[in-house]
């Protein structure tokens, strides 16, 4: 019988999507961080940067608070203004198309690939016209969005390309490591991503001007270079309306520490995606993910796609079940623009027909690198007791 009929769980606590891991090595270094002279604007901010900048082979990183103030600080970086285009995916969080909004531009949403769920390079070009300004396509779930035909009708264009690689650091694209690519290339340090700061983000780039606009951006707009005037050793100048976007010394000192372990913590995903692949491609109905031929997934998410035919319920009820049944299955992510906000600035459904038929079927099992092999199997085990019910 299943839980959500009053039966035994397939686990006795309830297993989330993703969960961050903090060992004794990521707290001793915080606390020495919080015993030293500076907790924000020391030297864990730049040792940091320099981890990140040297794991991906890029030239200058640059932190933030979070993600989501990255991405607007690329948005600003790249000089996207009022009435510029923006073209992005609508499968992803809503910042990636909010941070187009905060300078004033319209995100304009191109349909995805049926098998990767990325953005289709095909359809980036089809929505091009004189407005347009720069391209966010999205690493979703960790795969690498193929790069090479996106970067080509950039330079055609005359375009900025800002990777959204939330999901992906860690991944490989035709051998190189995500963030060496694309002109400006987001990580998001969120708990339940690869490596952790609590709330964090960074913007990874080999373009001199552009670290320059995202170092002023994150600070107020303040700088001490190239002053207007000298009044003394405390001068400084604000020459752009920018934000206090920065990252603290006690997250940088987290980050710092969680790099050690960022290769050991995508091993483990790949470990668990292995077991799940060869589980769940045995049921007809469940179709497991596609990787794209020269990509590694560094695996920030586990989706399957169901189909719902061979089913006598619906997802929700397919969903609310496994809830019952203590596995934290979960959703990524709703069309951005179905949103109302969306919605009311005049997107429509229907724009794009493969991601809005996509959304409907989708489904995200647990994956973290945390999971032990008790914790994995207990997944499979409530999965297919699911499926098993409810199956035509």
């Amino acid at each position: 019988m299943l839980a959500i009929h009053g039966g035994k769980p397939a686990r006795e606590t309830y297993i989330s999507y993703g969960q961050q891991w903090i060992d004794e090595e990521d707290i001793n270094t915080v606390v020495h961080t919080l015993n030293s002279p500076y907790i924000t604007q020391g030297p864990k901010i730049e040792e940091f940067e320099r981890k990140v900048a040297n794991y991906v082979g890029a030239k200058y990183a640059v932190a933030f608070t979070n993600g989501t103030a990255a991405l607007h600080a690329a948005c600003f970086a790249a000089g996207i203004s009022e009435g510029d285009e923006v073209i992005t995916s609508p499968i992803t969080f809503a910042a990636s198309a909010n941070c187009v909004r905060y300078v004033g531009g319209v995100p304009v949403f191109a349909d995805i690939d049926p098998k990767t769920y990325n953005i289709d390079p095909t359809q980036i070009e089809r929505n091009i016209t004189s407005k347009t300004k720069a391209i966010i396509p999205v690493d979703f779930t960790g795969q690498p969005v193929d790069l090479d035909p996106i970067l080509e009708v950039a330079r055609k264009h005359n375009l900025v390309v800002i990777e959204d690689g939330a999901h992906s650091i860690g991944a490989t694209y035709k051998g190189k490591r995500v963030g060496t690519q694309a002109d400006m290339t987001m990580f998001s340090f969120h708990p339940v991503k690869h490596i952790t700061t609590a709330e964090g983000g960074m913007i990874v780039t080999d373009f001199d001007e552009y670290a320059r606009r995202l170092k002023l951006f994150r600070s107020h707009g303040i700088t001490t270079q190239n002053l207007s005037k000298d009044e003394g050793p405390w001068y400084y100048e604000m020459v752009e309306l920018g934000y206090n976007y920065r990252m603290t010394d006690i997250q940088a000192a987290l980050g710092v520490s969680q790099m050690s372990r960022l290769d050991e913590f995508v091993r483990r995903r790949r470990e668990i995606v292995s077991i799940y692949n060869e589980e769940f491609s045995k049921f007809e109905a469940v179709t497991i993910p596609y990787q794209l031929e020269e990509t590694n997934s560094s695996w920030h998410l586990y989706m399957i796609t169901i189909d719902l035919d061979k089913f006598t319920v619906g997802r929700r009820e397919i969903f609310e079940a496994l809830r019952a049944e203590n596995i934290g299955v979960h959703v990524h992510y709703i069309p951005v623009y179905l949103h109302p906000y969306y919605q009311h600035l005049g997107y429509n459904r229907g724009l794009c027909t493969i991601a809005e038929e996509w959304y409907e079927k989708a489904l995200t099992l647990p994956i973290f690198p945390k999971m032990s092999d008790e914790d994995i199997n207990s997944v499979i085990q409530g999965v297919n007791k699911v499926l098993d019910y409810y199956s035509k």
